[in-house]
């Protein structure tokens, strides 16, 4: 019978630990490669995927653009249209405002003067109505009678 030395021991159990480790090895570098031929079919269906979507949103963005300057040339069309009008609103007064302030202005004097001038003449002293004063306010006495209704 053979004896076996310690040294032979010590050199199966290293040769049993390094068949442990290099299947433990194995088993982790095949699982690490599925899961990078995981990873490179998602990112190449990610690009798939992405490269419509970029195209189609370049496009929204041309066409949003394209979209502001139509609104800022109508902007700057409304600008310029309010500047005109307000331009003629005041040629208009300027033109017309005068002479029909003259001749309102006349038609009331002619009235007044057709139509006598018994209101122009006070029959007494004035007599202001009593103003009521409340948180430093001034009610006229129309608004004052009707509080009084209650």
């Amino acid at each position: 019978m053979h004896t076996v030395s310690g040294g032979e021991v010590a050199g199966i159990l290293v040769a049993v630990f390094w068949a442990i480790l290099v299947s433990f090895l194995a088993v982790a570098l095949a699982r690490l490669a599925q899961t990078l031929r995981a990873t490179t079919k998602l990112v190449a269906d990610v690009t798939d995927q992405a490269v419509p979507l970029l195209s189609d949103a370049s496009s929204a963005v041309r066409s949003a653009q394209t979209q502001i300057d139509r609104v800022d040339a109508i902007a700057s069309d409304v600008q310029e249209v309010t500047s005109n009008a307000s331009a003629l609103s005041t040629t208009v007064a300027s033109t017309f405002g005068g002479p029909l302030v003259k001749v309102a202005a006349f038609g009331y004097g002619v009235r007044r003067a057709l139509g006598g001038r018994k209101e122009d003449v006070p029959a007494g002293p004035a007599k202001e109505p009593r103003r009521a004063v409340i948180v430093g306010r001034t009610i006229p006495a129309a608004r004052r009678t009707k509080r009084k209704k209650d």
